[in-house]
């Protein structure tokens, strides 16, 4: 199965999706729905979330990742956390996704644990080394607003060297609605070294409990005309959902517009959202968007 940084090394900017088995509830079949109607948008790769702490969903990970590769051919990478794990546990990991043929990783630090102590992993970047070591093409995210837990952005852009001198040799953004925070992140990370592809994530919002979520969790601003947005269809979910993907559409056109290295659709397990970002893309770009 192709690594993903063959992927970024194409001549196009490539499109993927992010797919996630939400606290155990979505079964293998209700996943294989959902990746039957991601698959005919020919993405480049869909990423597949892990949860630690006991949500349930960490042993559905690297199944569902095989079963993307096995049934569409299409290139999965499972996410996996470190906090709160002993390298036992990691090496378990590694061994079943070994066996499941995944080849590709997305190391992330996960969520803080309130009283947990540090265990064999601390940070991402610790990670990252075990996984290179074992075969693996490593991802890692990136924070276009600086991670929530850090107050400078460029002390944010330092953390990310570092995840690339262990050997990440891609990034993933956290979401954004403000395209001028992404340029102005790529400008730091251009001046301090970074050469590996980040590929942009965008989040259609579909409601305002959701982007209210997301802005307590991630630490992402709301510029104006997503405010405007909120205020205009207050009264219509509908509406308010139709002109979220609308929103995300032109964002991911732009990023496309001005160079971004790929483009990553959070899609919330909705193939229509999806299926809406990449025809827009396509309309806007050309036909030789994606795989």
């Amino acid at each position: 199965m192709k690594q993903i940084s063959d992927v970024f090394s194409s001549t196009y900017q490539p499109i993927s999706y992010e797919m996630f088995p939400p606290k155990g509830d979505l079964t293998l079949e209700q996943a294989r729905e959902v990746v039957a109607g991601l698959a005919p948008c020919q993405p480049d790769f869909i990423s597949v979330t892990y949860s630690a702490g006991g949500s349930g969903n960490s042993q559905a990970t690297a199944q569902i990742a095989q079963m993307i590769q096995d049934e569409h051919g299409i290139p999965a990478v499972a996410h996996l956390t470190c906090i709160n794990t002993t390298l036992h546990d990691i090496d378990g990991k590694i061994a079943e996704m070994r066996e499941r043929g995944v080849r590709n990783v997305l190391a992330l630090r996960g969520d803080r644990v309130p009283g947990a102590e540090a265990t064999d992993f601390r940070y991402a970047k610790d990670l990252i080394p075990r996984l290179v070591d074992a075969g693996f093409c490593v991802g890692a995210a990136a924070y276009p607003e600086g991670h929530i837990e850090c107050d400078d952005i460029r002390t944010s852009v330092e953390h990310l060297k570092e995840k690339q001198d262990a050997g990440a040799s891609f990034f993933v953004t956290q979401l954004f609605f403000d395209n001028e925070c992404f340029y102005r992140f790529r400008d730091l990370c251009d001046r301090a070294g970074i050469t590996v592809p980040i590929t942009c994530g965008i989040m259609p919002f579909m409601s305002k409990s959701q982007i209210s979520r997301m802005v307590f969790m991630c630490g992402a601003s709301l510029p104006s005309p997503v405010i405007k947005l909120l205020a205009k269809y207050e009264d219509s979910d509908e509406d308010l959902r139709r002109a979220g993907v609308e929103y995300a559409c032109g964002q991911l056109v732009d990023l496309a517009c001005h160079g971004a290295e790929g483009l990553h659709v959070y899609a919330m397990n909705k193939p229509e959202v999806a299926r809406a970002c990449t025809e827009a893309i396509r309309a806007e770009l050309g036909t030789s968007m994606g795989r």
